[in-house]
């Protein structure tokens, strides 16, 4: 296992954004040599945790709990495959490309090691927005991407910080005794939201968007949950 790339992106005014600012960071290039990881500011004033790396929708990006968002390349392969295009590391805004990682079925509190210091803590998965769809201009690209195999990839807590660089080896040094993976916790928050209840088991761990929803679901619905029905979740990070 080991780190493909990373990377990072400039703030860039576009007409696609979320963004109150009107400018955005998805668009992210591999670095070469060493890049600092730490924990940033509280989430709402703080930027990524990526040193280098622009945040401009604090509503749904930067912050402790989504400090770094890893993605799989052999998912980015997949999409290749499906779009029919090359995408390079870092071509779906994220900040860590990974190889040999299963970053979709790692546990919610799980913890990498990346390197000789730095230490991450999944926390959930990507959920995407308008900003996605419009960087990669794909019609009906929020659905098509919850929907897919391919899964979320991960958003990441820094635990360690450190100074990672591309080809630094990636080791899973701890998983928490639970289920909840971070393809799962996605398709609770997409897909099935009678699975949300469920989710709590890992609560201490999650981001904090995903625990909110999962919370307020379980209060409105309690034991109802199973046959409860609501619009997906169409707004987190990207």
């Amino acid at each position: 296992m080991e780190l493909l790339s990373v990377n990072v992106g400039r703030a860039k005014a576009v007409e696609y954004t979320n963004s109150a600012s009107g400018a955005t960071g998805i668009d992210k290039r591999p670095v070469a040599g060493p890049v600092r990881v730490e924990a940033p500011g509280p989430a709402g004033t703080g930027a990524s945790g990526v040193a280098g790396d622009a945040v401009c929708d604090l509503r749904f990006h930067g912050g402790p709990d989504r400090a770094a968002y890893a993605f799989a390349r052999e998912d980015l392969d997949v999409w290749e495959s499906e779009l029919g295009r090359p995408l390079a590391p870092g071509s779906f805004g994220e900040n860590l490309t990974t190889r040999g990682l299963d970053v979709n079925n790692a546990l919610i509190g799980e913890r990498w090691r990346i390197g000789e210091e730095l230490v991450v803590e999944v926390t959930g998965g990507r959920i995407p927005c308008r900003t996605f769809a419009g960087f990669l201009e794909e019609r009906g690209w929020v659905r098509r991407f919850n929907e897919s195999t391919a899964g979320p990839g991960a958003l990441l807590r820094v635990i360690t910080p450190g100074e990672i660089r591309a080809g630094d080896p990636m080791t899973v040094v701890h998983r928490p005794d639970h289920g909840v993976t971070v393809a799962r916790l996605h398709r609770a928050a997409t897909a099935d939201r009678s699975l949300l209840p469920e989710m709590l088991v890992a609560a201490e761990w999650m981001e904090s968007g995903l625990l909110a929803l999962a919370r307020k679901y379980a209060e409105k619905y309690g034991p109802d949950a199973a046959t409860a029905s609501e619009t997906p979740a169409s707004d987190s990070a990207s």
